[in-house]
């Protein structure tokens, strides 16, 4: 029997569906989802193995116009994800008519490898604009196969599945077969906490946030993990402790019970925040974080 293997990179605006779809697709949580655009900063690989394919699929940040040096070192995975690419999947929402970067934009339509546009949320439209937009999309991106799904409701998420390993070229697989992932335990530690901070707090404070596991001890029956929430200003450290200490202390305690549901085994996560002035503009401390690697 021919083995299957292949990158298949999910590119799109923000807030489309990206992590929803990539997690649908792998059957774990690997990305964040939040309802705020931006959540998702580096790129993820979620691996998907059966007897006969590995489908590799990467899950980017959603495609801007920088603004700052962490910004733009999030747009260097997306350009990545065009290079070694076999599928693209180009996710828009129902309601889009454009992507945010023309330049990136032509090199969808000028692809040389498959491209699979999905149309996702569908659920939140009717017939009349489902088939409005179909004919949109057909225009615009002619190369592209084009899917209606709602990945939240895993509707015509199978099919889509099905239809990549169609695309994947006959390949040994490029990790080994039981690898879910090629991030470490620390990586979903600190992704944790950040998607907490995110769904907790307003405006500017989730993007100034990075997070960082100094500790991390695996015993037979518990984890236990030492992690620090670096923010740029003073004023921001207070609104992350809250009065009394009571905004971490919720962090910590909705990040401890997922992580505990990922990691299946008891979690004692200490948290603490340190100031890490301007952080998301030096090209430094975006390498020390993961950023920035060429």
């Amino acid at each position: 029997m021919e083995h299957k293997a292949g990158f298949v990179n999910i590119i799109g605006n923000p807030n489309v569906g990206k992590s929803t779809l990539m997690n649908a697709l792998v059957g774990e949580r690997l990305s964040i989802i939040t309802s705020k655009a931006q959540t998702t900063r580096h790129r993820i690989l979620g691996i998907v193995n059966g007897d006969d394919f590995q489908m590799v699929l990467s899950d980017t940040p959603g495609i801007i116009k920088p603004a700052y040096e962490l910004q733009s070192s999030m747009m260097g995975f997306v350009k990545n994800a065009f290079e070694d690419a076999d599928v693209l999947i180009y996710m828009v929402e129902i309601g889009e008519k454009e992507l945010k970067d023309e330049a990136f934009f032509n090199k969808i339509i000028h692809s040389k490898i498959p491209v699979l546009l999905l149309l996702n949320k569908i659920d939140k439209s009717n017939q009349e604009e489902l088939e409005e937009q179909v004919v949109l999309w057909t225009e615009k991106v002619p190369n592209a196969e084009i899917f209606p799904i709602s990945a939240l409701e895993n509707f015509n998420v199978q099919m889509v599945f099905d239809r990549i390993i169609e695309l994947l070229p006959v390949s040994p697989p490029f990790y080994p077969k039981d690898a879910l992932t090629d991030k470490p335990e620390r990586f979903f530690v600190n992704e944790t906490i950040r998607e907490k901070i995110l769904l907790n707090y307003e405006k500017e404070i989730p993007y100034a946030v990075e997070i960082e596991t100094e500790e991390f001890f695996e015993d037979e029956k518990i984890i236990r993990i030492r992690a620090v929430i670096m923010v740029e200003r003073e004023t921001q450290k207070g609104i992350i402790i809250g009065h009394k200490g009571g905004a971490l202390k919720r962090v910590g305690i909705q990040a401890r019970e997922d992580l505990e549901k990922f990691f299946g085994k008891q979690i004692f996560l200490e948290t603490y925040v340190k100031v890490n002035k301007d952080w998301r503009s030096s090209a430094f401390q975006l390498r020390r974080f993961g950023y920035n690697q060429k």
